[in-house]
């Protein structure tokens, strides 16, 4: 019998994490790397990994993640809207604990364009009289 996948995508800012769950032992794996490994802050590992701990299903399921664009703290965050979406689809009871921590919802901000005459967004040149 073939194993069961369950598949869920995250983002934030520009980055994308695309989230596999399966049965298992636990084994997290981030673009085929141990998180600890792949982040270097321990508050990005933790902040990645939330959903498990949310739910209490950190030893109980293999993650396997792929995830690119943008730096570490948006990957951070595709990466936890990523699993969140994929217990989901494990099991529909844990909509509860998952929205009440605000896991479900996508970061929807990010960078603002430049604007021409403007040094960056909404910086503008140096102002001088004379």
């Amino acid at each position: 019998m073939a194993e069961v996948n369950h598949y869920g995508t995250g983002r934030r800012k520009t980055s994308i994490a695309r989230v596999w769950i399966r049965p298992g032992d636990g084994k997290v794996s981030i673009n085929n790397r141990e998180p600890d490994e792949y982040f270097p802050r321990e508050s990005w590992v933790v902040h990645a990994l939330e959903p498990l701990t949310t739910t209490n299903t950190k030893g109980k399921y293999n993650v396997l993640i792929k995830v690119k664009g943008g730096g570490l703290t948006g990957q951070s965050g595709a990466v936890r809207h990523g699993i969140a979406r994929a217990l989901l689809q494990v099991d529909d009871s844990l909509r509860q604990p998952l929205k009440a921590a605000g896991q479900l919802r996508r970061d929807s901000r990010m960078v603002e364009r430049k604007k021409y005459g403007l040094k960056k967004a909404r910086k503008g040149p140096q102002f001088s009289k004379r």
